[in-house]
This record gives structure tokens, C-alpha cells and sequence, in this order.
């Protein structure tokens, strides 16, 4: 199996790690000469050598690889470990999109869950692995659930067709490189991978970014995979499901705030969101405030009060789900 990146990959400690190899190459310890002569036969014996010993070995192409993820990774750290405090109390599964899920996954006796959180959405008749970087969120697991491993989507700590589907609900705009996340949730699943995800461009024209928040819709713009390149990337026959969401839905994502213009008022429940709690705090509270106005004055409900009487709203999410070969 290849060795895997830690949920906190440090680049000085890699670094170290090279520098050893370096060492133990100039000194022909057997090990390290067989190291060599499985990943770089014919290089002389170099620090840029073992750079890229390490790097092969952890599944990169290129030194230059590893240390771009790995410096990604750490500048922008693991989001929900600043974020994720109190994250249980406003984002519970709705039962309406969780059924959803379970279809998708169908008939897949095992389950890896990549960056699980607290657990949403994972089913419960059947053995799943969760997987997550950010100690925070894995520490607000409901006690009946299976504790989360801790580890990254770019490395995930498991062997090859370990489980018959992997599932990532929501996550994969916070992995720091979303090609080797989707590569390695097709090497640990051997049938079908579910993905949880937004179609940003429908999220953009939802009231609550298009009017008064329109700095989330330009980030996740940017953050979120266009669901074309996931299915690209996977190369597999990959249905796109459309997943209204319910009124009064439990599950407390910004989207879901479409027929409840009030809730978006409660700092808890922002803070319950990347996209709020990533939001410039001078921009959060102007658009706050336009809306508390417009809540006020009736303008509000004479623009969109008609969302209050639907059941459910189609603003973007959706549900891929890929049959592997």
C-alpha cells in the first residue's frame, strides 16, 4: 500500500524526511539503494533525487507535486477546525435529501465517507469508514457512529477497492486539489461513488446570493468543480441527479435558507456555513443589514414571499452518482 499524507502534512518534516534518505544513500544502506532502485533507477545520488523518492512514494509524480498540495494544504489549513465549533447543533441531515443518498448508494454492502464531518448523510445498515481531516468536526460525532479515521481526500489512509462505494457530501470545494481527491475515491471504491455537490451557477440566481451576498457566489465560482470536470475526471458513466431542497429543511447549508429569510439573521446558523463564515466581515454585515431592512419593510415578502408556500426549491444541489467498471 502506499504510504499515505497525514491529516496534517508538514513540508519541513517531508524535507527532513528527504534529507535522511540522502544521507542513507551516500552511506549504501541497503534500503535505501533498493528505495532508489524502485522509484529512480539511473539517478545519481542527490538531494533532488530523494525529493523525488519521497514524492513517488507518497503517490506524486514530481517533488514539485507533493509540495505544491502539501503548501496548499497548509496555508489554507483545515477550515472546519476554525469553523466547525457548534456545527452539529445547526446542520442536521434532512431525511428528505438523506433518502436521496440511499438511493444513490443502492445496493453497496460497504461504504467509505470522505471528508465525514459530523456524520450527515451517512448511512447507518451498513459498515461505513468515515474519513476527515479537521479533528473539530470528527469530535462532534454522534457517539453510535463509527469514529472517524483522520486523514485527507488527496491520501486517503486506505487500500485499493476497499469498500464497494465511497460517498463525499459537500466537501469537495475544500479539498486543496480536487483531481487527486476524485482519483482516489475511484482507487478505494470498486462500484459506485456518490457525490453530494452544487451546480453554482443555478446557487448564483437563488435571492440570497444574487441580492444581497454575491461574494459567496464569486468564491464558490471559483471553489466548487463544474460538475462537467467531475465527471471528466471520474471517466465513468456518471448520472447527474437533481435534489430539491425541502422546505424547512434541518440541514442548515446556506441554500437551504431559501423559504426562510429570517434564519439567515442567526449568527449561529451562519457561522454553520464556509460561505458565511469565510465572508468578509464588512461585506457580511452590509448584505445583513439590507436584508433586515428589506425583512422590515415588507419588500422582502413582496418579492419572494412566494417561496414560503413551496414544498421544495430546486437552488443547486445535486447528486452524482457514478457506476465504476
Amino acid at each position: 500500500m502506499t504510504p499515505v499524507l497525514p491529516a496534517r502534512p508538514d513540508l519541513e518534516h517531508l524535507r527532513r524526511e528527504a534529507r535522511q534518505l540522502l544521507r542513507q544513500l551516500q552511506a549504501d544502506e541497503p534500503r535505501a539503494v533498493a528505495r532508489l532502485a524502485a522509484h529512480t533507477p539511473g539517478l545519481t545520488t542527490k538531494l533532488s533525487t530523494a525529493q523525488l523518492i519521497v514524492a513517488r512514494e507518497y503517490g506524486f509524480a514530481t517533488w514539485g507535486q507533493l509540495k505544491t498540495l502539501v503548501t496548499s494544504m497548509s496555508t489554507g489549513g483545515v477550515r472546519y477546525d476554525a469553523i466547525g465549533r457548534g456545527y452539529s447543533a445547526y446542520r442536521r441531515p434532512d431525511p428528505r435529501i438523506a433518502a436521496a443518498v440511499l438511493d444513490a448508494l443502492g445496493d453497496a454492502a460497504t461504504v467509505v465517507n470522505v471528508g465525514a464531518g459530523t456524520g450527515s448523510y451517512e448511512p447507518t445498515d451498513r459498515p461505513v469508514i468515515p474519513v476527515e481531516p479537521s479533528t473539530a468536526m470528527a469530535l462532534q460525532r454522534d457517539p453510535t457512529r463509527p469514529p472517524a479515521v483522520l486523514g485527507v481526500a488527496e491520501s486517503l489512509p486506505l487500500a485499493d477497492g476497499t469498500a464497494d462505494a465511497a460517498m463525499a457530501m459537500l466537501t469537495m470545494h475544500h479539498w486543496a486539489d480536487v483531481d487527486r481527491g476524485l482519483a482516489e475515491l475511484v482507487r478505494v471504491a470498486r462500484r459506485r461513488i456518490v457525490l453530494l455537490t452544487i451546480d453554482t451557477q443555478v446557487q448564483a440566481e437563488m435571492w440570497l446570493l444574487r441580492d444581497y451576498f454575491p461574494d459567496i457566489a464569486e468564491r464558490d465560482g471559483r471553489t466548487f468543480p463544474r460538475i462537467a470536470h467531475v465527471a471528466e475526471q471520474l471517466d465513468a458513466p456518471t448520472r447527474v441527479v437533481t435534489v430539491p431542497v425541502p422546505a424547512n429543511c434541518t440541514d442548515g447549508f446556506g441554500l437551504a435558507f431559501w423559504d426562510r429569510p429570517e434564519a439567515v439573521l442567526d449568527p449561529g446558523a451562519r457561522a454553520a456555513t464556509s460561505g458565511f463564515a469565510l465572508l468578509d466581515k464588512a461585506r457580511e454585515a452590509d448584505g445583513l443589514a439590507r436584508l433586515a431592512r428589506d425583512l422590515d419593510t415588507g419588500a422582502w415578502d413582496r418579492a419572494y414571499g412566494h417561496l414560503r408556500t413551496l414544498p421544495a426549491l430546486d437552488v443547486g444541489l445535486r447528486l452524482l452518482v457514478t457506476q465504476l467498471g
